[in-house]
């Protein structure tokens, strides 16, 4: 995240604030990492989780992260569509991403956590990294086991143990980490430079070593993709309503439930896809 395009420094103030305040107001007070609880938060904040794996094509990458709002009747659904075909700490990072576009009301959009031409997707991305690692606690996690704010005389394997334990805790992607360290100028431009030439998904390679032999499990579940398809609870009650209230005829019922893998007997209902449907929704999300 390129936070030098963010040239107001009250701006990168109440980015903080805002995300202080959002964490504490729903738990996590000082250095508590969200880590997977961001999914709990979202049926905290009432928004349904859409996910679904779309792999990128060799132009661009998929989309990350989706804001969308419905309207049932009266009530305004918000829903986050994720896409599960990207890694697993992006996604957690993406969730947070657009969590920003929630609490400042930016609009709802397709987004891809890597751009920078936006000014509100930079301000996305900083709030993301400030909302699942608070720079305060980063600083004072370094001061704690440093005796110093700055690791400019870590040896290579020394800073990579460390930053391999902050992502395990943490579940922050690699390169927002290196991105917050250099924020604070933790490191200097050459550590900044020789981190990042480092292929953090290389299980093989020195990082991808280091952070299996520090946790095994989570370093994997983070470096993976899990590819889901799955819908909340919530969502899946409202399809089901809608079909009930006659709002959708039973065709969409059954295609609708089929992109998430159920079909209308699960809910007690006798309805069949077509095959022609099931192609026309595969190569609709695929295609997105």
């Amino acid at each position: 995240m390129r936070l030098d395009r963010i040239h107001d420094e009250l701006q990168i103030a109440s980015i903080k604030k805002l995300a202080e305040e959002k964490r504490c107001a729903l738990g996590f007070v000082g250095a508590t990492p969200i880590a997977s609880e961001i999914f709990n938060i979202l049926d905290k904040l009432e928004i349904i989780l859409l996910e679904y794996p779309i792999e990128s094509d060799r132009e661009q990458p998929s989309f990350c992260a989706a804001l969308m709002y419905s309207k049932q009747g009266e009530e305004e659904l918000v829903f986050i569509g994720l896409n599960t075909a990207i890694y697993f700490d992006k996604q957690i990072y993406a969730i947070a991403h657009e969590l920003y576009h929630f609490f400042t009301k930016t609009g709802s959009q397709f987004g891809r956590v890597d751009r920078e031409d936006d000014l509100v997707e930079v301000q996305a991305n900083y709030f993301a990294e400030e909302f699942l690692l608070p720079e305060r606690a980063l600083t004072n996690t370094i001061i704690e086991e440093f005796k110093s704010s700055s690791l400019r005389n870590l040896k290579m394997k020394t800073l990579l143990r460390f930053i391999a334990r902050l992502q395990c805790t943490w579940w922050l992607p690699y390169d927002s980490i290196i991105a917050r360290l250099k924020q604070i100028n933790a490191i200097n431009e050459n550590q900044y430079l020789s981190l990042f030439s480092i292929d953090p998904r290389d299980m093989n390679g020195e990082y991808g070593k280091v952070g299996l032999a520090m946790n095994k499990e989570i370093f994997i579940k983070l470096n993976s993709a899990n590819h889901n398809i799955n819908a909340s609870p919530k969502s899946i009650e409202i399809i089901v309503r809608n079909f009930e209230n006659n709002l959708i005829d039973e065709d969409d019922f059954a295609d609708i439930l089929s992109v998430f893998e159920k079909h209308p007997s699960d809910f007690g209902y006798d309805c069949t896809v077509s095959e022609d449907d099931l192609d026309e929704f595969d190569s609709f999300f695929n295609g997105r």
